[in-house]
Formats: C-alpha cells, structure tokens, sequence
C-alpha cells in the first residue's frame, strides 16, 4: 500500500488531503523513476547528483517542517512522517541530505530562535538555499552526547568553541551548523 492510500484511508475528510495525497505521489514518483535509479551512482561516488538536490527543492523537501509564514510546507509530523515513510523506498543518503535542514538543523530555530534569526533563515532553509549540518561525533565520545568534550565558552557576544567533531552530516555543503557541545568546561575523572 502506497503512503498516498494509507493517508488516503486515513484522512478522506481532511481539507489537506488532495494537497498531501498530491505531493506523496509526487514524492513516490521521483523515488521511484530518479532516486532509485541513481543508488549506484551515489553508492560509487559517496555524492548526490546536483541535478537530485535541485529537484528535492523544487519538490519542497527542504521545507517539509518549516511553516507556511517562513515559505514551508508546514506539515504535521504525521505528515512528515508519510513523506519520510516515501522516501524509505530508496537509500537512506537521499534523506539525509534534506532530513537535517526540516530536522534538527531548523527546530532549534524555530523553537527557540530570535525573531529576527527565524525571519532571516527560515525562508532559506525551505527552499535549500541552506542546508543545515549536525556536529555531534567526537573521536573519544563517539555519538554520546553526555560523554562529549567539546565546549563553547561565551566570550562576549560570541561563543569560542574547542573541540574536534567528525562524521559531520552536510558539512560540505552546509550553510549553518548545529553544534553539541558543552557550555561548562567538564573536569575528567581519573581512572584508578
């Protein structure tokens, strides 16, 4: 059963059901006729084709999250979740390329953000003109993130960050970058 038939079962009476159903089977078509056929080629050069990224954003895939006021598509997380759920159809790297910008990369701004930051980056992220990135993995921590070293300091208006992160999802082609860290210097315990 197709993502479009499942929330077609599930929301016949929805006003948004045309426009979702519409843009599932959009999504399931551009799976299935670009994105499986391209595997191997992302497989043999650990690269999405230029070409895929620029039909994700014209699809809307940047934008999944982000409210209609900021230019998104504004879905639910049930929603999402269906488009996600299309998308699973093809490998993984596909999603990961977008999946930080609806994600992590754009929810701390729109949660917790200033006005101005929300107004300035928001429209950005729908259309994927900024990708976001995600620094979590340290070389001693791993994905840990109560085992971190890293630590931002605030120094005035800025933060000094020190530390060493690698595995940095998008960092290549990120524009902003959503950094764990730590704000308190912690002191390691000694094994004995």
């Amino acid at each position: 059963m197709s993502q479009s038939q499942i929330w077609e079962q599930r929301r016949h009476d929805d006003p948004r059901h045309d426009t979702l159903n519409a843009l599932l089977d959009s999504i399931e078509r551009f799976v299935r006729e670009r994105l499986v056929p391209a595997e191997h080629v992302v497989a043999e050069t650990d690269e999405i084709p230029e070409d895929i990224i620029a039909e994700m954003k014209e699809l809307g895939l940047f934008g999944l999250t982000i409210p209609e006021e900021y230019n998104g598509l504004g879905l639910t997380m049930e929603e999402e979740a269906l488009v996600i759920m299309a998308m699973g159809q093809t490998s993984p790297a596909f999603r990961s390329v977008f999946g930080t910008t609806v994600g992590i990369g754009s929810q701390g701004i729109l949660l917790d953000g200033l006005d101005w930051r929300r107004k300035s980056t928001c429209p950005s992220f729908a259309t994927g003109e900024i990708i976001a990135s995600f620094a979590l993995t340290e070389p001693e921590a791993g994905s840990d993130s109560a085992s971190l070293c890293t630590t931002a300091i605030r120094d005035g208006d800025f933060y000094v960050v020190n530390g060493t992160k690698r595995f940095i999802t998008n960092a290549p082609h990120a524009g902003i970058f959503t950094l764990m860290a730590h704000r308190i210097p912690r002191i390691r315990a000694l094994a004995a």
